[in-house]
């Protein structure tokens, strides 16, 4: 019986699905790509319910925290916790590069990047900080909507949900519900698509492992291993005792609890894709209160990236070990700088991450090397992703406290 229950559980049917589809992706190699429109599939059907969940849940989140006296601490509360864990991702990673030196002797001249994306400096291009901040209001939220532009959707949704705290008498009442409403018929919809979650695992890993294969992994294995290294003692040291020290949770607990959104992290290699399992992670397992949860999650899944930060640090220092290139403290400092600033408004789906380029041209690396880890940046993405939703979840865990606490006395 307990068996039984076991196999039932949604997150043992895709870890399963991800060992059986990384297996038939080694043994038929490129043709495995056959299963790739089940993976395909299932991501159209979550990204279709994505966007509105993120509009919906954001003004429910932010109207429900509006009239609350921390709402304020909430909110800087949140974005503060974004900005630091990305600079001690980013430190982390260069003190490990530094002990570890993943680079030194490493001969990419016998490795040919002919046929693989070609990097230029224009990918690194960074907008300035103005430049940012207009590009996040949108002229027109139904054309944000429309075109995904998820930071802008965010912004029009914290502004929304606040004002509608401001009306007076009780002509929000019956819009907060409705939006309550649309919130549970969205969980509905995403519980729905969940129940293919294995079918879709198994094709998205199955095209990956198939298309890529092992092989290129061991002219970079040794980066590969410290960056998994760091990625560990991130997620499963220092998340977790940030939330023992700040939060009412404890750190057992936190980590039994995020299994289940890491392995879809882990296959789905988009932080929005699992965007609602960690929601519903948050709300049933953690006790994170629905308007915490729908304001800090979203919020997170389009600008925390501890994981991408993590990866950032350890590709400048590979390439610089690589080409023998002694960094200066202004090279580390660019490179923290633009690691965790950078990251703000970089959309939360899998994909190559070109500011990385941005990263190595701040510090004066060469960027000639990239493509080989573009072509592997799916395996290198499922993993920083599983560590960004964690960073999310730890960010909700800890600032529920602070919006919990009025309410104690």
């Amino acid at each position: 019986m307990k068996n039984k229950s076991l196999l039932g559980n949604i997150g043992v049917q895709v870890v399963i699905a991800m060992i059986i589809g990384a297996l038939v992706g080694f043994m038929m190699g490129e043709s495995a790509s056959i299963f790739a429109p089940l993976g395909t599939i299932f991501i159209h059907l979550i990204k279709m319910l994505v966007i509105p969940l993120v509009l919906v849940s954001i003004i429910s989140g932010a109207a429900s925290l509006g009239d609350s006296p921390s709402a304020g601490k909430i909110g800087v509360g949140t974005f503060g916790f974004f900005i630091v864990t990305s600079g001690i991702a980013v430190a982390l990673a260069l003190v490990m590069g530094k002990v570890f030196t993943p680079g030194a002797g490493v001969d990419f001249t016998a490795h040919s990047s002919s046929g693989l994306m070609e990097v230029t400096a224009e990918h690194g291009a960074l907008p300035g900080v103005m430049d940012t901040f207009i590009g996040m209001i949108p002229t027109n939220v139904f054309e944000s909507l429309n075109g995904g532009n998820i930071l802008q959707i965010l912004v029009f949704s914290i502004f929304f949900g606040i004002a509608l705290t401001k009306v007076k008498g009780d002509g929000a009442k019956p819009i907060m519900a409705a939006l309550n409403t649309v919130v549970d018929a969205f969980v509905w919809m995403i519980n729905c698509v969940m129940m293919i979650a294995p079918i879709g695992v198994f094709g998205l890993m199955a095209d990956s492992v198939g298309t890529f294969g092992f092989d290129a992994l061991e002219v970079v294995f040794k980066l590969f291993a410290v960056f998994v290294a760091a990625i560990l003692i991130y997620g499963f040291v220092f998340f977790p005792l940030v939330v023992q020290l700040f939060s009412k949770v404890s750190a057992r607990q936190f980590i039994s609890a995020m299994k289940k959104p890491q392995v879809m992290a882990l296959s789905t290699a988009s932080s929005m894709a699992t965007l609602p399992v960690n929601m519903e992670t948050c709300e049933e397992d953690l006790k994170v209160s629905k308007a915490t949860t729908a304001f800090v999650l979203p919020l997170g899944a389009t600008i925390n990236m501890s994981g991408n930060a993590i990866y950032y640090g350890l590709v400048a220092m590979f390439f610089a070990q690589m080409y023998n290139i002694d960094l200066s403290m202004t090279a580390y400092a660019a490179i923290i700088f633009t690691s965790t600033l950078g990251a703000i408004g970089q959309a939360g789906v899998p994909g190559p991450s070109f500011l990385v380029v941005a990263v190595l041209l701040a510090a004066g690396i060469p960027i000639d090397g990239l493509p080989l880890l573009f072509a592997l940046d799916r395996v290198f993405d499922m993993i920083r992703t599983a560590l960004n939703i964690t960073g999310d979840a730890a960010c909700a865990v800890i600032m529920d406290k602070y919006t919990a606490e009025p309410n104690s006395n």
